[in-house]
């Protein structure tokens, strides 16, 4: 079981959620670390709240960082696993 999730908040066809799923799958990669992937246009509240500002990376609700990986701030999180 993961002692840390990571959640995604992104939306189909959209090339900087890609970006970050597949740097931050890396940075995960051997640890005990998930990674949940929230599509934001499966609820409106969500597709309102952020729109076009995804990918949004969150640690238990809380923003990490928004459109590009900040991985010095993912690394932080995974060391302190």
């Amino acid at each position: 079981m993961a002692s840390l999730t990571f959640t995604v908040y992104s939306r189909s066809d959209c090339h900087l959620c890609e970006e970050m799923l597949a740097e931050l799958s890396r940075l995960c990669d051997g640890r005990e670390a998930a990674i949940e992937v929230i599509d934001i246009d499966r609820d409106a509240s969500l597709s309102r709240r952020y729109g076009l500002a995804i990918p949004v990376l969150a640690i238990a609700g809380k923003e990490l960082c928004r459109y590009r990986i900040d991985a010095e701030k993912v690394k932080e999180r995974l060391m302190a696993l």
